[in-house]
């Protein structure tokens, strides 16, 4: 048996064990574990759709990515078992068994980001596409850019060459290899070198297994952006005007996707899903809703992690090990996080990450480490009156 048969196997048992102590839960398909799940047991336990979410897109395109450093970046190098909130891992099903996406409430630090990363190693999905929210975001830009001024300036630049070579009969006879590629963007087979699919509209083309979209600080939002993602949600498809104004000489074209260096195939102008991807969505609490959206979202409220939950995820970003001194830390940081309204577990990795590096005292006593942590650990939200 090979070595990554072996992991598959061991991961698989803890699984089992897993479900064996959660009795009733037998349904889950996400465990929560942060352990992946072995792909046979995944694909046998995948839902079908309700026959109101199911997707028609295709053909399926070839499976993503995988992005470790990043996971890794926010997870920890090393996937740590350990204890799961039954309510959470239970969302997180519902909206897997009814493709819906999940909109994910908490404040700042909770882990609300991390659990789109935690669903992409676990279910083996590849990259996570993230769709960073501003007040100047607007729907197109998450589903496409088309790169108008490059195109402008490429068929002007063909359209020069045409006039100083003495017409097109004279350019026709010109190499294809000697023409730049710039020159050629009149023809209608390279718009797509100037379309790039956003994470949104990467997220929506059709793939045999959904994938994980994160879209994160959506309440930072303009206030018409949840009501113009409705129609993106209950249909699973867009239309991008460019590939269709030329779908009738070039039905297929090949544009950029959000994944680096990957480009796709869209048919007639139309990027249809076939799995509707897993959406996360987080929001700090900072404004209310319109209802046709929560209406076509399930809601996770995150709580706080406490200090088991603290602890794993400082095994898993300190692999080599730490000593008991980062459970006091652990400790501090818990107690401090009551005086000021809650820290952000990030806050805690920076403070271990110092602890640990040999440069500095860390003596309950030390004013200059007391200092050093006031700073970490600060305030995350104004103090109140």
């Amino acid at each position: 048996m090979t070595g990554n048969a072996t992991g598959d196997a061991a991961h698989q048992e803890r699984h089992s064990n897993g479900d064996t102590a959660r009795a009733g839960q037998q349904w889950w398909l996400y465990q929560g574990t942060g352990l992946p799940l072995p792909r046979d047991v995944r694909d046998a336990k995948w839902p079908e759709p309700p026959h109101w979410r199911n997707f028609d897109g295709g053909p399926d395109l070839p499976p993503p990515p995988d992005d470790r450093a990043e996971v890794d970046r926010r997870l920890g190098e090393q996937a740590l078992p350990f204890r799961v909130d039954p309510h959470e891992v239970s969302m997180v099903n519902a909206a897997l068994y009814l493709r819906r996406p999940l909109l994910v409430t908490g404040r700042p630090g909770s882990g609300k980001s991390s659990l789109a990363f935690r669903i992409a190693r676990e279910l083996r999905l590849g990259r996570v596409l993230k769709w960073p929210i501003t007040s100047r975001t607007r729907l197109r830009s998450g589903l496409y850019e088309f790169d108008t001024v490059g195109r402008a300036q490429a068929s002007g630049q063909y359209w020069a060459r045409v006039a100083a070579m003495g017409g097109v009969a004279a350019l026709s006879e010109s190499a294809e290899e000697d023409e730049p590629s710039g020159a050629r963007a009149d023809r209608h087979d390279h718009v797509g070198d100037y379309l790039h699919l956003g994470p949104l509209g990467t997220a929506l083309l059709p793939q045999k297994l959904p994938r994980v979209l994160l879209i994160d600080e959506l309440d930072k939002s303009d206030i018409d952006l949840p009501n113009d993602l409705l129609n993106i949600f209950e249909d699973g498809e867009f239309a991008v005007p460019e590939l269709v104004r030329v779908r009738d000489r070039t039905p297929e074209v090949n544009v950029h996707s959000a994944d680096p260096n990957r480009r796709v195939q869209v048919r007639d102008g139309i990027v249809r899903c076939h799995a509707f991807p897993v959406v996360v969505i987080t929001s700090n609490g900072e404004r209310e809703f319109p209802a046709p959206f929560l209406r076509r979202c399930l809601t996770l409220e995150m709580s706080d992690p406490d200090e088991e939950a603290l602890a794993a995820m400082v095994a898993a970003h300190f692999p080599s090990g730490l000593d008991e001194s980062a459970t006091d830390l652990i400790r501090a940081f818990l107690s401090r996080g009551e005086r000021v309204g809650g820290l952000a577990a990030d806050q805690l990795l920076n403070a271990v990450y110092l602890a640990t590096s040999g440069g500095i005292r860390t003596d309950h006593d030390d004013e200059t480490w007391q200092a050093v942590l006031e700073a970490i650990w600060h305030r995350l939200s104004p103090a109140g009156p």
